[in-house]
């Protein structure tokens, strides 16, 4: 009796070793496998989420040291880094300002030997070429700033031609029977640049969390535009004492676009003068050029005696100073 159950329990014990060898063992690795990488998806997908929702430290430069120095000087820094979102320019402030001292410097290094060589022999000579470079160093370094506030300048006038567009189907949003939010999130979508990202930003912000008050005082902040501002004021009035928004924003679109019409009359009006500025504005440095070129003598007196250097500095200061007179001359508020 007892070797019968022991054959019966050797057999057993090794058909079921080969079974667990055979099959269950791969199985159970297959499984394991496949529960590991399941989890590492899941894993990662949740820190993919966190780190969208988080929101991300703008770095001020590539550059870690010059980056921490930036920060510490964040209060200085602060409305260059504006006018760059503003402007819509994909740069840095680091980037900004080593780009005007890069200029600078180079515009000093071609300028001063050659007006050294030039004003050799004379009295002071080597002051007034230092003086004169780095005066001409200072005004190429405010070139890229000039640069990004003339951008800025240009997606501004582009938002206001656009933005009664996006009022507009807003209020049709809101007669539809929609809600604000997805007015909002309708004009992000349809809308292009600059109104599209900038209306985007908005809806992101109110949609993660920011309370809309001050999701939209802070498109004010981005938008220095006063038709933004209109738009902002009437959409808070409404929120605390209600009304019918859709009416608002129907006569705040055409009071903008009535507001262009002035503006374009008033371009109209003042094109002579700004013509005129223009010729005034360059018509003496041109002249200079020409009277130079022309008779050598000229200009070697020029350059050659101090009171002729003094003169071209004087003539200079009074050449930036009447400019300024006409541009603000020119510029018709409307």
């Amino acid at each position: 009796m007892m070797i019968p159950a022991l054959t019966f329990l050797v057999f057993f014990a090794g058909i079921y070793a080969a079974y667990w060898a055979f099959v269950l063992r791969p199985e159970a690795q297959i499984a394991g496998t496949a529960r590991k990488r399941l989890q590492a998806g899941v894993g990662a997908k949740k820190a993919a989420q966190r780190s969208k929702l988080l929101k991300q430290i703008e770095a001020m430069s590539a550059i870690d040291a010059f980056d921490a120095i930036l920060r510490r000087t964040q209060s200085r820094t602060m409305g260059l880094q504006l006018l760059i979102q503003q402007s819509g320019v994909r740069i840095s402030v680091g980037t900004l300002l080593a780009g005007s001292a890069t200029l600078a410097l180079f515009t000093f290094a071609m300028l001063q030997p050659l007006l050294a060589g030039a004003l050799t022999g004379i009295s002071g000579g080597a002051l007034y070429a230092f003086g004169i470079a780095a005066a001409a160093g200072a005004a190429a370094s405010v070139a890229p700033v000039s640069v990004v506030r003339y951008m800025r300048t240009l997606r501004m006038r582009k938002f206001e031609e656009q933005f009664p567009e996006a009022l507009d189907l807003l209020s049709r949003a809101l007669k539809a029977g929609h809600a604000f939010t997805t007015g909002i999130d309708m004009v992000a979508t349809e809308m292009p640049q600059p109104v599209g990202p900038e209306f985007r930003l908005l809806y992101d912000q109110q949609n993660f969390g920011m309370p809309m008050p001050d999701a939209l005082k802070a498109f004010a902040d981005r938008i220095p535009v006063l038709d933004a501002r209109f738009f902002i004021t009437a959409v808070l009035i409404q929120r605390e004492s209600g009304g019918n928004l859709s009416e608002v924003l129907d006569n705040l679109a055409g009071v903008i676009r009535e507001r262009f019409r002035v503006k374009r009359q008033m371009r109209v009006i003042s094109a002579h003068g700004r013509i005129t500025g223009y010729i005034l504005v360059c018509l003496p440095p041109a002249l200079a050029l020409v009277l130079m070129s022309v008779n050598p003598e000229h200009r070697r007196t020029m350059f050659g005696d101090p009171l002729g250097i003094q003169m071209m500095i004087g003539g200079g200061v009074l050449q930036i100073m009447g400019t300024l007179i006409i541009r603000k001359i020119v510029n018709v508020e409307y």
